[in-house]
């Protein structure tokens, strides 16, 4: 186990690690984040937090397809990740695309659609990475989980940001919309199938015929 986490660090840092590499090429002058690399760097930050986003939310499917709990495991590790690179792309936004006018973000949230549901989706995080730790499970106990299950939100509201983002060809962010949809619709279809199984093992009432 500690080697399969110490494997999903190395893998969930690895796309971190190469664009620190390229920020320091294009800042030697060596090139490698094209012709924007400003908006090369909110990109990859942004497109790797929807990733993992999507990757937790597939853990449980997963689990219940492989029959494997101990998937569950890394589901807090990959959402951790997710608001890892959600805030880097959140400060990649202040400090190199506001600079110094930081006090315009609440007029850019209220003025751009795409930034408001991204800022939504970012806020909407902060107390899940807050309250990740077994200790605050424990403390808030069946609060816990009703307070996680705003990462169905969050994702809608992370997709949205990305959709509206992109102006033009809208292929790449469909196909994110696609697995949102298949994530959610296999949750929908396990909570009806298992409502289903609940009812039929039900045990008739006395004195049914």
């Amino acid at each position: 186990m500690i080697a399969a986490k110490a494997l999903v660090h190395v893998l969930a840092l690895t796309p971190a690690a190469i664009l620190a590499w390229q920020i320091r090429e294009e800042l030697a002058g060596r090139g490698g984040l094209g012709a924007d690399p400003v908006a090369e760097i909110e990109h990859r930050l942004g497109l790797w937090a929807l990733r993992l986003l999507l990757i937790a939310l597939a853990v449980t499917p997963l689990r219940q397809l492989s029959g494997q709990p101990v998937l569950l495991r890394f589901r807090r590790l990959l959402g951790l990740y997710a608001f890892f690179y959600a805030s880097l792309h959140l400060a990649a936004y202040l400090i190199l695309d506001l600079k110094q006018y930081w006090a315009q973000i609440f007029e850019e949230i209220a003025k751009r659609p795409y930034i408001t549901v991204g800022f939504a989706a970012w806020l909407l995080l902060v107390p899940l990475a807050l309250t990740s730790t077994q200790g605050m499970m424990r403390r808030l106990g069946r609060r816990w989980g009703q307070l996680h299950k705003l990462v169905y939100p969050i994702a809608v509201l992370a997709v949205l940001h990305f959709w509206w983002l992109v102006k033009s060809d809208i292929r790449e962010p469909l196909l994110y919309a696609a697995i949102l949809a298949a994530l959610l619709g296999w949750r929908l279809y396990r909570r009806v199938a298992d409502a289903r199984r609940r009812k039929a093992a039900k045990p008739p009432p006395v004195g049914a015929a």
